[in-house]
């Protein structure tokens, strides 16, 4: 018989193991959920109910708003050059050898590679932010555009989700004049109502992000898009006010690991089936190294012209090439809406969990700069 109270605590039981395996070998915590996950969904009595979807969902969606809100403005400025540059070509190369790969080689259907080429598009922002956070590398000058370039690269894989999967009729053109109408107003009514409510803890200001963030993403289910495009593009453009109110920022951080967003990692894990990965091993490890060739063929030459030196324009190609959020997001979107089947999500899911620590381990164990070669780098850039 289903138990609601039991199944949610072995949901928060695999989320508080995953949290103290990532305190022991030093892993994103979310790769670890999404690991548990996996365990959990081929041995363990997971159900994957309507709540659960729900707070998945949610999850994605706060996630996907906290990633956008990283992003320094004033670096997407003074850097423009240089991180619309690497972004844009570390997504499209990625993107279009992948879904090559698998229509032409793998023998994959049209829309099918469609979504292989989005999932393997990205930069996982979450990984590079931790990594940065631990060496404390986001202080300098060449980090930060690091972030900016995971940014503009993320960015380009939720906009050809949306372009490429959206169902074009009257409800996506009240979608597009909703969002842009919002995206225009926040940003003044923000600070303003933030003054009026003040520090409460009841969280109003909580509250009314959350209402932003539903309220879009109910938009833009009506129009068959998906809700993580406003909930990206609310985060970019209220990021001056979130950089500026770190205690803010770090509650709905609090809110989001530790209630919402594991929901979404194990949800995205258990949906991996380890016969289907056995079965399909070669073809996991072709499309990990598809993502890896097309990520250092499109970044590094640019990390040469714009003189990042040797260990930092490495260490930039191998953060550029890792994967996690988006990619789990693009390839249960697919699975979702039964663009890919069970074993090609199965696929995806492993390889962009791979990309998460096969970079970043190459990355951090032999290319990762000096503290002195990190400033005199981020001089240069």
């Amino acid at each position: 018989m289903y138990n609601t109270w039991l199944q949610a605590a072995l949901w928060i039981a695999l989320a508080l193991a995953a949290t103290i395996l990532s305190l022991r070998v030093a892993i994103s915590i979310a790769l670890l959920e999404i690991i548990v996950g996996v365990i959990g969904g081929n041995f363990l009595p997971m159900q994957r109910t309507e709540w659960v979807n729900f707070l998945a969902g949610f999850g994605s969606i706060v996630l996907t708003f906290l990633a956008g809100a990283e992003v320094d403005p004033d670096v997407l400025k003074k850097k423009f050059k240089e991180s619309m540059s690497i972004g844009i070509l570390a997504f499209f190369a990625p993107f279009l050898g992948a879904m090559a790969y698998a229509y032409y080689v793998a023998g994959w259907s049209g829309h099918a590679s469609a979504i292989a080429g989005i999932s393997l598009s990205t930069t996982s922002v979450a990984v590079v932010y931790a990594v940065m956070i631990e060496t404390g590398y986001n202080e300098t000058e060449l980090g930060k555009l690091i972030l900016a370039a995971c940014f503009i690269n993320d960015l380009g894989t939720v906009l050809a989700l949306g372009i490429l999967f959206a169902n074009y009729n009257w409800y996506l053109v009240l979608f597009a004049v909703i969002t842009a109408i919002t995206l225009w107003l926040i940003p003044r009514f923000t600070p303003w109502f933030f003054r009026k409510v003040g520090n409460r803890v009841s969280e109003p200001e909580t509250k009314y992000i959350f209402l932003l963030l539903l309220g879009l993403g109910g938009i833009a289910s009506m129009a068959k898009s998906e809700a993580v495009l406003p909930a990206y593009l609310v985060g970019m453009v209220l990021a001056p006010y979130f950089l500026a109110n770190k205690i803010l920022s770090q509650r709905m951080r609090v809110i989001a690991f530790s209630m919402l967003t594991p929901f979404y990692f194990l949800k995205a894990g258990s949906l991996v089936k380890l016969s289907d990965v056995m079965a399909s091993a070669i073809l996991i490890v072709i499309l990990l190294l598809v993502k890896m060739a097309a990520k250092f063929i499109s970044v590094w030459p640019l990390t040469k012209v714009f003189r990042f030196g040797k260990r930092g324009g490495m260490y930039t190609t191998m953060l550029m090439s890792t994967g996690l959020t988006f990619g789990t997001i693009s390839a249960l979107f697919g699975l979702t809406n039964k663009i890919i089947n069970q074993e090609q999500y199965t696929i995806l899911v492993t390889v962009v969990i791979l990309s998460a620590v096969v970079p970043t381990m190459i990355a951090q164990r032999w290319f990762q700069p000096e503290t002195e070669l990190n400033e005199k780098e981020g001089d240069n850039v």
